[in-house]
């Protein structure tokens, strides 16, 4: 039992050698810095890495990058086919779906998701409003993150045997807490069911569906939901990051929630993907992309923006379009720059994410994180009134919140969609989680009350802001 909530929480909770493959442009020393290089054998040499392929097309081309090795102690640098399965980035596939529906006239951003399913569903209201394509998309749904019938057999394949039944019985039942629009809160519910909708308005599968709008038009033979026999072939092994190791695990299926996650891809697809995205390939699709691409509604802490699909980071020369992805042995990340005409992915086979990577290869001004060694933790005793100023919400990314709870002079620690885990003082500000190896660090202010807190995990120090 011990073991299973490990799984479920790593699952979820989001030698220093050089094996740089060698570059297919004349660009490639200017990509990637002599900082960002070290960055990336750290964080191999600290076991939070397997393998990570990076990709980067701008006006001077397409360039890939490998790091590591594509399975543990096969010697097989990863490459531009090796595949990864991309987990939230599938998002943005099914935003663009959405938005060639609408262009071809098919649908509406406005159309209610009610319209799209079976009498027997009832999706709920709030105030008479009812949830619209678009609020889907834009996680405005008022929708949970995951619907509370969700309980895997399988945590280590947790999407598995969740039903379309399953589904209906949730949406039928669930009474929304807040109004729909008024603030956004990430859902693969939300997007899980936006992909359902649009492939029985089609009268498809929603695979069938990407692979006829999105990936045959744009030639990307290496990305699907099922395996081809040559995908399997080049799949890089999941591994997930533990105590300082890494453990290899399944690969997960998502049959029902395919629009929220199911894709696999490789670096060399998903640049042709967001080539055309950023205008540097003429597609079919440009108009579809441009509407994903427009900010809609603000998103999460500071002056973050979402357009369908896609989150915005940034304002003027600076802003960039991203989303990252993660199932249960792989974080991806792919993001681009409307201004400045580039678009980066990198795809790693493990549960260390490499969020700050791509955000760095779009803004040099976004920082590395930290790359420490996984070292034991000792817990110490400290007391309820202190705990009690560190408990509260803090908001870490748009779809990601922790909120920490004091219980009979216990500290808890639930993230957004997740279990909940005891965490444990090594001082009065620095806590960790004995189930995964994670660290928090709160910020206090001079009355000693909590103001904002940090993550360390995974080689990533994700800060987060307290909020009401």
């Amino acid at each position: 039992m011990i073991e299973n909530r490990r799984a479920t929480a790593l699952t979820i909770l989001v030698l220093m050698y050089s094996l740089l493959l060698p570059a297919f442009s004349s660009a490639a020393d200017a990509d990637i810095s002599a900082e960002l290089e070290a960055n990336i054998l750290q964080r191999i040499e600290n076991n939070y890495l397997a393998g990570l392929s990076i990709g980067i097309v701008d006006a001077e081309g397409y360039r890939y990058y490998g790091y590591g090795e594509v399975a543990l102690g096969d010697n097989t640098k990863p490459d531009k086919d090796t595949v990864y399965e991309i987990g939230s980035i599938s998002k943005t596939f099914t935003a663009i779906l959405l938005a060639d529906m609408v262009q071809k006239g098919e649908l509406d951003l406005n159309d209610p998701v009610q319209d799209l399913l079976p009498d027997t569903v009832q999706i709920p209201q709030r105030n008479g409003v009812e949830i619209s394509l678009a609020h889907l998309s834009t996680h405005h749904s008022s929708l949970p993150r995951m619907p509370d019938n969700f309980s895997p057999a399988n945590s280590l394949n947790p999407y598995a045997d969740y039903t379309v039944q399953k589904m209906y019985d949730f949406l039928s039942s669930y009474t929304l807490t807040k109004n729909i629009g008024s603030r956004g809160e990430y859902s693969n519910l939300g997007v899980g069911l936006l992909g359902h909708a649009l492939a029985l308005k089609a009268g498809t599968s929603y695979e069938e569906l990407v692979s006829e709008r999105i990936l045959r038009p744009l030639s990307m033979d290496s990305t699907a939901i099922a395996f081809s026999d040559s995908m399997l072939e080049r799949l890089a092994p999941a591994y997930r990051y533990d105590s300082g190791r890494l453990t290899e695990v399944e690969n997960w299926d998502i049959p029902i929630f395919a629009g929220a996650g199911a894709l696999r891809s490789t670096a060399e697809d998903m640049l042709k993907y967001l080539a055309v995205n950023i205008g540097l390939q003429d597609s079919a699709l440009d108009y579809a992309m441009d509407i994903t691409q427009q900010p809609r509604e603000s998103f999460g802490a500071g002056n973050g923006k979402i357009g369908l699909g896609w989150l915005i980071n940034g304002e003027g020369e600076k802003s960039y379009h991203w989303h990252n992805g993660g199932t249960g042995g792989y974080r991806t990340y792919a993001g681009y720059s409307l201004t400045n005409k580039r678009g980066v992915v990198v795809l790693a086979n493990s549960t260390s994410a490499p969020d700050d990577i791509g955000h760095h290869l779009l803004n040099d001004e976004s920082p590395l994180s930290n790359q420490k060694p996984y070292q034991e933790r000792v817990a110490i005793v400290i007391s309820e009134a202190e705990l009690l100023n560190l408990a509260g919400s803090y908001q870490l990314a748009p779809q990601f919140i922790i909120e920490t709870t004091v219980e009979n002079g216990r500290f808890y620690l639930q993230a957004t969609g997740q279990p909940k885990f005891e965490i444990f003082a090594e001082s009065p500000t620095e806590f960790f989680l004995m189930v995964v190896d994670a660290q928090l660090t709160f910020d206090l202010d001079e009355s000693g009350a909590a103001t904002g807190l940090t993550l360390h995990q995974g080689g990533q120090n994700i800060p987060g802001e307290k909020i009401d």
